[in-house]
C-alpha cells in the first residue's frame, strides 16, 4: 500500500477515461465510505452523492458543465452536493454558506484520494450551471450541488503541474 503522501503526490485531475472498464461495486463503496470520514463542523455531514451511470443523464449533466463533453467518457459520474439545511439547522446562515460548503470539499478530497489508491481517475469539476444540473437530478432545494466527479480507469498520465514553493504561502503570526 502507499503511503499517503505519494498518493496525494499521485492524483491528477483525468480527463480521459478507458472504455469499457467499470467502476466496481466495492470500490464505489469504499470511494463512497472514504468521503463519508471526512470531518464536518459539529458531525453534521452535511454530503449527499448522486451516483449517475445512464447515459443520456451523463450527457445532460456535460451539457450543463459548459459542453464538457468528456466527462461522459467515464463509467460513472458522482455529483456531490452539500445538505446546506442540515448544517444550517445548526449553525445558521453560515452553517448554510460556509460550514456546508467546507465539509463537502473535505469529502470531496477523500473522494479523489481514494479513488486514486484504488487505480481510478477522477476530476473534481466546479464549472456548471447549478441550476441546470438541480432541473437534471431533481435535487431539492436546500441541497447545493458543489461537484461533479467523472471516475473510471485513466487513459492519460498528466504530468505534475507547477507547484507555488511552500516558503511563498506560509506566514508567521500576521499576513
Amino acid at each position: 500500500m502507499s503511503s499517503i503522501m505519494d498518493v496525494i503526490r499521485g492524483r491528477r485531475s483525468i480527463r480521459r477515461f478507458k472504455r469499457g472498464e467499470k467502476v466496481s461495486e466495492e470500490d464505489l463503496r469504499k470511494i463512497l465510505e472514504a468521503a463519508t470520514y471526512a470531518p464536518s463542523a459539529g458531525n453534521r455531514q452535511p454530503w449527499e452523492f448522486i451516483i449517475v451511470e445512464n447515459e443520456d443523464t451523463k450527457n445532460k449533466l456535460a451539457e450543463a458543465a459548459y459542453h464538457q463533453t468528456w466527462i461522459t467518457e467515464a463509467p460513472i459520474i458522482i455529483v456531490v452536493c452539500a445538505n446546506e439545511e442540515r448544517s444550517a439547522s445548526r449553525y445558521g446562515e453560515r452553517g448554510r454558506t460556509l460550514y456546508c460548503i467546507q465539509d463537502t470539499a473535505a469529502a470531496i478530497q477523500n473522494m479523489l484520494l481514494m479513488a486514486h489508491s484504488l487505480g481510478y481517475g477522477t476530476c473534481w469539476v466546479g464549472a456548471f450551471n447549478e441550476n441546470e444540473v438541480r432541473r437534471i437530478l431533481n435535487i431539492p432545494i436546500g441541497v447545493r450541488p458543489v461537484a461533479i466527479i467523472p471516475i473510471g480507469k485513466p487513459d492519460e498520465r498528466p504530468t505534475m503541474p507547477p507547484r507555488i514553493p511552500i516558503q511563498k504561502l506560509i506566514h508567521y503570526e500576521k499576513y
